[in-house]
Formats: structure tokens, C-alpha cells, sequence
């Protein structure tokens, strides 16, 4: 789905594409899939649908490192009896689905959604959300050429996507949070993901298309390695990623889902497989930190998944690449996405946030409640390890300081932006109260949950017009430095304040932020909105424009090119 092998991938692309790109129109998947409705099959062996993705090398190495279960594996030893089918064509899923020839759909949320007026339709083809695998950590993002340096800069821009495919929710939250809408926006949609001369990658090629949304292989092959487009070898010149999932982790989840019919006959088996799916998610993680001390089985599992998912034992590279760009949840991960009603990305939120970006694009008609299994979580964590485990911080707090003091002395923290907004506080004023600051405070909250790979700084601004008084009486220049001095400070000391509200009132409603993600700035009267006359504050015309200098800013930014500063998982 999201990530392909590198070496094919560029294998497929030595010479820039002469024919045009095959655009399509779409229209919601009732209109497009017309397959009738058939009872589940019932046979010894359950067909079961994989995806070319990182966290599919849990399921088979759970099924034994194969395709038909092995006895001795862990799904085997549980009594699951599968038959893995990798199919990347979401449609073709959807119409095994409904034939009855699998129980089971394996997707993204989004995915799922797009679908939800054709899967529920029948009572018995509704969907329950079982469980989820992964989180895209690496392995999708928005490319777009020389002149897009933020989200809001696509307004009026072209933008490609694969229809029907995992990018579809992934672009409508990040335009929301830019504050723009499908409308804003022009997009032209294609029928492939990678591969064929109708992608995303193919048609960045074109003049007209100004950004695309695809996966990492193809987003690096544009952008010289993740740098800027040199123009040359497959790349263009002038493109840049602007965000990938590395930064915005917490859009694309995967998931398992099966029928209501088979999961109401069938519970029991239902809970065996997903016990089975966080055993094996398990397993598989301890295969991946032994790999020096136990080479031969490392190298098992992944040859096997390298066949499985990319057509050949010898890609193994691009399958650890695949493993790598995807966050396993793991039981921990499942139970907060299911059953924790503080966490900020919990399924009842993502299929809120991606009904409302499908319902703009006219893909679904209205809102649809996904019914989740409500599983015992209690009894699935029988026989698993590495549970209730603490969340090591993601960010050197250190390095980041660093990066962030040399961009503010060269006037460079809009470089990595995506998003920014502002609060705004009264003369002297050194605390943040919830009841005044609720909802930017709940809008930080948000921010942070989803964009987990991104540092939001807190920067405070300070009102100059002390300081123009002062220089206007024709004061010292060692007092006047002693003015400045203080702003700054002053301006630090809210933005910490800031800060540590922020992070209490979070940890307050259950909800436990990385205060390494966050670093606090003071500008003190050097950056004000009314904005700089020379080498001086201008000074404010009207009470309003007093008012707006004293100001918290949060910016979002991108930093993912610091390898020494982002620390994955």
C-alpha cells in the first residue's frame, strides 16, 4: 500500500515518462462497486487479505513466515488456519468481501471509510474495526515544487492523489489544519499508486501539477534522496517533501476489519486471530532488536516477507525500509485507539475528522458509527510481555534547542514550517489561565497528538512601546539594552508558562505529551506586528495593533532532515 521496493520502483523509472498522464474522475464506491452479497464461505482454511506494507511482516511471520499457516507458528499453535492473499487493489478486496470469499478487509481507517456506504448497505457486510497494526511512520508524503514552503501555500495549487487510495484523509486533515478546505484546492486524481505510468509520481512530472501525494520510494526519487529536486536522474528540480508521515504520524492508521455476520457467528475465532496478531507483533519486534544474535531467523522472516509483499526474496533492504516506516501499536496501541477515551487519535476521533474531509470531497453521503469489537483487553494481554510500557521521549531536548537558537539568529523558524497560530494576553500578564486559553490549549493538544515527529515551538512576543519611549526621551544605550533585555525575558518566561499549562492541563484530562516536542522562544520586542522601521519597533498606530504585539505564536515545524534531533521509535 504505502511503500514499495525502491529497486523496482526505480527499476520502473530510469526514463521520465512521454506518455500523459490518464487522469480519472471519481465518484463515491457505491457508485463504482455494483458485486452482490454472499454468505461467508465455509471452509477449514479463511482466506485473509494482506497489503504491501510494513506491518503485514507481522502477519506472516505469525502464520509462520508464509503464506498457508504453519502448525508450529504462533497463529498455528492458537488453531487459526489461514490462507494470506496480498491484494493491493482495494476495490478487489471490497468485492471478496461482499462475495463472501473472505470475512475480512485489510486497509487503512480511511480506506474503510471511503467505502462505509457500500459495506453497509447490508447488515451483513458490515464492518467491525478488530484491530490495528500500524501507524504510517515514514511511508507516505506530499511532494511539491520550488515555491510551496507551507500547507497554506497550496491554495489554488494542483494537487495529485491516487482515488480511493491511503492519501485521501492524509491531505484533507492536512489542509484542514491549514485552514483551507477541498475548495481551496484543485485536485486531479489517478488510478495507480506506484508503478505504472498513471501515478502520482508520473503525472509530478507534468507543468501544470504543482504537488502530489504518494509514497516514500517515489517522494525520494523526486527530491534527490529527500533533499531538493537536483533535475536529474527521475528527479525535478525544485521539489521538496513538505510533510511525510514521519512528521504527521498519527493520520494514517491500519487496521483489520470483518464482517458483522462472521464476527457474530464466529467471535471466538475473530479473538483467536487478533490475539494472534499482537503476539505475532510481538514476536516479530524481538526477531528485529536480536537480528545480530539470531541472523539466521532475522533473515527468514525477512526474505519470506520480501517475497510475500514485493515479489522477491532478494528485497530484503526495501522490506526492513517497509518495517521501518511503520509504527506497530502493539497491545498497548490497541487499547488506547479502541478503548481510551482521553487519547486524542482514538478511532471514534480519526473517523470524525475523515467522514468530515470525505463528505467535502463528496465521497460518502453522510456520517457512519464504525462498530469496534469492544474486546476484553484484559484477556488478550494473556501471554504477551511487553505491555503498559512508558514512551521513551522522541526528541533530544538539547540538540533541539540548538537548531532552533541558530534558525532564530538567522531569522529562519518559518524554514520546516507547516502551521501557526497565536494567542493573545493582556499588559503584564504572567499566567495562563484554562478558563481563557481552553481551546488553543485543546488545539496544541491536537496538534501534538497527530503531528508527533514535528517540534511546535512556543515562541512570546513582547510590546515595544516601552522601549520607543524611552528611545524617543533619548535614554542610554545601556539602558535601553537593559529594556530590550528585560522584553526578552519577559517574553521567555510566558512562553514556558505557556508551556507547562499546556502540558498539565493535557496530563489533567489523561493525556501524556513529549515535552521534548516543544521549544520555547522569547523574542522579546524584535519580531512585533506592527512590524520594524529600520532598525526600531514600529510603533503601534491604534490600540489594536498595541494589543496584538503581545502574542504567543505555536509553529508546527518539520524537522525531519535533523537526524540528530529526531529520535524514531
Amino acid at each position: 500500500m504505502h511503500n514499495k521496493s525502491i529497486l523496482l520502483i526505480l527499476g520502473m523509472c530510469l526514463s521520465l515518462s512521454v506518455q500523459a498522464v490518464d487522469y480519472i474522475k471519481i465518484a463515491p464506491m457505491s457508485q463504482i462497486i455494483k458485486g452482490t452479497v454472499g454468505e461467508v464461505r465455509n471452509t477449514e482454511t479463511i482466506t485473509i487479505p494482506i497489503i504491501t506494507w510494513g506491518g503485514d511482516i507481522a502477519t506472516l511471520h505469525g502464520n509462520g513466515d508464509s503464506a498457508v499457516t504453519n502448525t508450529d507458528s504462533i497463529l498455528g499453535k492458537l488453531g487459526v488456519n489461514n490462507r494470506l492473499i496480498r491484494q493491493d487493489v482495494f476495490s478487489k478486496q471490497i468485492e471478496s468481501y461482499l462475495a463472501g470469499e473472505t470475512p475480512y478487509l485489510r486497509g487503512t481507517l480511511g480506506m474503510l471509510n471511503q467505502a462505509s456506504d457500500v459495506l453497509n448497505k447490508d447488515p451483513r457486510t458490515r464492518p467491525v474495526i478488530i484491530h490495528q497494526l500500524t501507524w504510517s511512520a515514514g511511508g507516505d508524503a506530499l511532494v511539491v515544487k520550488e515555491g510551496i514552503r507551507t500547507v497554506k501555500d497550496l491554495k489554488g495549487k494542483t494537487i495529485v492523489l491516487q482515488a480511493y487510495g491511503p492519501h485521501v484523509d492524509y491531505m484533507m486533515r492536512v489542509l484542514t489544519d491549514a485552514g483551507l478546505t477541498a475548495k481551496d484546492i484543485n485536485i486531479r486524481w489517478v488510478k495507480d499508486l506506484t508503478g505504472t505510468d498513471n501515478t502520482p509520481m508520473e503525472a509530478f512530472y507534468e507543468a501544470d501539477i504543482d504537488a502530489a501525494f504518494m509514497i516514500i520510494p517515489d517522494a525520494l526519487a523526486l527530491t534527490s534522496g529527500g533533499n531538493v529536486g537536483k533535475g536529474s536522474e527521475n528527479s525535478v528540480k525544485g521539489a521538496s517533501i513538505l510533510i511525510s508521515t514521519k512528521t504527521a504520524n498519527k493520520i494514517i492508521a491500519d487496521v483489520y476489519a470483518v464482517r458483522a455476520d462472521y464476527f457474530e457467528s464466529n467471535h471466538s475465532k475473530v479473538e483467536t486471530f487478533v490475539s494472534g496478531l499482537m503476539k505475532s507483533t510481538e514476536a516479530m519486534q524481538a526477531v528485529v532488536k536480536n537480528k545480530t544474535t539470531n541472523t539466521a531467523v532475522y533473515k527468514t522472516m525477512m526474505a519470506a516477507s520480501a517475497k510475500a509483499l514485493l515479489d522477491s526474496e532478494q528485497a530484503i533492504a526495501d522490506t526492513e525500509g517497509m518495517y521501518l516506516d511503520a509504527e506497530f501499536v502493539g497491545f498497548d496501541g490497541n487499547v488506547k485507539f479502541f478503548s481510551n477515551a482521553s487519547y486524542p487519535r482514538r478511532i471514534e476521533i480519526l473517523n470524525q475528522e475523515i467522514q468530515k474531509g470525505l463528505a467535502q470531497l463528496g465521497l460518502v453521503k453522510g456520517s457512519v458509527l464504525f462498530t469496534k469489537a469492544n474486546w476484553d483487553y484484559a484477556l488478550l494481554q494473556t501471554g504477551l510481555s511487553n505491555t503498559n510500557q512508558a514512551e521513551a521521549p522522541k526528541f533530544n531536548s538539547a540538540k533541539i534547542a540548538s537548531v532552533v537558537n541558530q534558525r532564530q539568529q538567522q531569522g529562519a523558524l518559518e524554514q520546516g514550517e507547516l502551521f501557526k497560530f497565536e494567542i493573545y494576553f493582556a499588559p503584564n500578564q504572567k499566567s495562563f489561565s484554562i478558563d481563557f486559553y481552553k481551546d488553543a490549549f485543546d488545539k496544541v493538544i491536537n496538534l501534538a497528538s497527530t503531528y508527533g515527529g514535528a517540534v511546535i515551538t512556543v515562541e512570546g512576543h513582547s510590546d515595544p512601546m516601552g522601549y520607543l519611549r524611552k528611545q524617543k526621551a533619548g535614554e542610554q544605550a545601556l539602558v535601553l539594552g537593559q529594556i530590550k533585555q528585560s522584553a526578552k525575558n519577559l517574553s521567555l518566561g510566558r512562553s514556558q508558562a505557556v508551556r507547562d499549562n499546556i502540558i498539565h492541563y493535557a496530563t489533567s484530562k489523561g493525556i501524556l505529551l513529549d515535552a521534548s516536542q516543544f521549544a520555547v522562544i522569547g523574542h522579546g520586542i524584535s519580531s512585533p506586528k506592527s512590524g520594524v522601521c529600520g532598525n526600531l519597533p514600529c510603533a503601534p498606530k491604534t490600540e489594536k495593533d498595541w494589543r496584538a504585539n503581545m502574542r504567543v505564536e505555536f509553529r508546527i515545524i518539520q524537522i525531519e532532515a535533523e537526524d540528530s534531533v529526531f529520535q524514531p521509535l
